[in-house]
């Protein structure tokens, strides 16, 4: 799972069927302290994420594939929630 911040949305006239009513965000990889990697991807957006906003994102066809229920789908990244905070400390079991 990569943790990113939207940066912005992608726009493309011609496009694949599995598009239509989805919209494409292009997603920054950021680090726990969200720092910037400069690693961009463009993933659907499944929860209504807006520019600016950290994100979790999938980056596994079949995994986004099961979450948009198609498939056959040409898709690889999608985004899967919105993060609300980031706490970084020694682990889970803390």
């Amino acid at each position: 799972m990569i943790l990113g911040r939207v940066k912005g949305e992608v726009v493309a006239t011609i496009k694949h069927s599995v598009w239509d009513n989805r919209c494409a965000l292009m997603v920054d990889r950021i680090a726990p302290d969200g720092r910037e990697l400069g690693n961009y991807l463009v993933a659907f957006d499944a929860v209504g994420a807006t520019v600016g906003q950290i994100v979790l994102v999938i980056d596994e066809g079949n995994s986004a594939r099961q979450v948009i229920d198609d498939p056959t789908a040409p898709v690889r990244s999608i985004i899967i929630g919105i993060v609300d905070e980031i706490e970084v400390s020694g682990g889970c079991a803390d």
